[in-house]
């Protein structure tokens, strides 16, 4: 494709757990930007982004920031008082996609199939498990498998979990516990409301945390992932629901489990990625890749679709 020279801000950084992702995010981005000829103003967002934005005054903005305040509706405020164009989700979805126990309220209603469990307080956590091991302990609002956990009854966590032990318990007042779905780790990625295909992600040791995903050879994509056309087929319908239910706008990532021992009933979404990775290990770039979209045409697939939102705008 072929977008009409534009003044685009790229978004980056931050201070969020996930900011070193966001810079190869944001940097990979610009460089496609420029090298389709664009001029790109490359902001590595601190206290001041409000006023550094509006000094720079582009046409419009790529939200390359992952985590808070970034991705949960902050900065999509501030960029909606400001009048700014800006890609991917708005401040409402943003708030209810960044929050687990949001999304399962938004989704599950409708049919998409989410595992079960509830909120509990970490101390809880030292005096008895919130559900049968195994299960899985998660903060409610971060991305990347930051601070995830699977307890297991051969873990080395301790039963009940030692106080003194690293885990995300440490970190945060509240936790996520959810029953663990044995199987296989699937990724659904949709742009301009188009469900793309299915990646199985093989961690070569433990599971998907934050070095799987971000260190070159720790997992193996498979894509497209080799599974029967029905779960295929499943993934692909439930990540364009979702897309459409939560409101996401531009491009978003979906992340499964599949029991693979019982069928399609085996398959449950875990998270929705409002704004997925951009960087060359990242997902989304990889399956439009497999589908003849290189990456500089999906970063500007992306402005475009930000751009036409603005003109459906009363």
């Amino acid at each position: 494709m072929s977008l009409t020279k534009l003044h685009i801000a790229v978004l980056m950084g931050g201070w969020s757990s996930e900011r070193p992702v966001s810079l190869m995010s944001g940097n990979g981005v610009a460089d496609a930007l420029e090298a389709r000829g664009h001029r790109v103003t490359r902001i590595d967002m601190g206290r001041d982004v409000a006023a550094r934005l509006a000094e720079a005054a582009p046409d419009v903005v790529f939200n390359a920031l992952h985590g808070t305040p970034g991705e949960d509706g902050t900065v999509q405020g501030m960029m909606d008082l400001m009048g700014l164009t800006y890609t991917h989700s708005g401040l409402a979805t943003s708030v209810i996609a960044i929050d687990k126990e949001l999304t399962k309220a938004a989704l599950v209603p409708h049919g998409i199939p989410m595992p079960g469990g509830r909120i509990v307080a970490s101390a809880e956590l030292h005096e008895r498990d919130p559900l049968a091991r195994p299960y899985v302990l998660k903060p409610v609002n971060e991305g990347s498998s930051v601070g995830v956990a699977i307890v297991t009854d051969s873990g080395n966590y301790g039963n009940p979990i030692g106080r003194d032990v690293a885990g995300p318990w440490q970190k945060f007042e509240h936790l996520l516990a959810e029953p663990f779905i044995r199987g296989k780790e699937l990724t659904t990625a949709v742009i301009a409301d188009r469900a793309l295909m299915v990646t199985e992600l093989k961690p070569k040791t433990g599971f998907y945390d934050f070095d799987a995903k971000y260190t070159e050879g720790l997992t193996d994509h498979v894509c497209p992932a080799e599974i029967p056309d029905e779960i295929t087929a499943a993934c692909k319908d439930i990540a364009l629901r979702a897309h459409r239910l939560l409101g996401c706008k531009g491009t978003s990532r979906s992340d499964f489990r599949w029991d693979d021992e019982r069928g399609v009933a085996g398959l449950f979404l875990l998270e929705v990625n409002t704004q997925p990775g951009m960087t060359p290990l990242s997902l989304v770039p990889e399956q439009a890749r497999h589908l003849g979209m290189d990456y500089a045409d999906l970063v500007e697939a992306i402005v475009a679709d930000a751009l036409a939102g603005q003109r459906t705008q009363p």
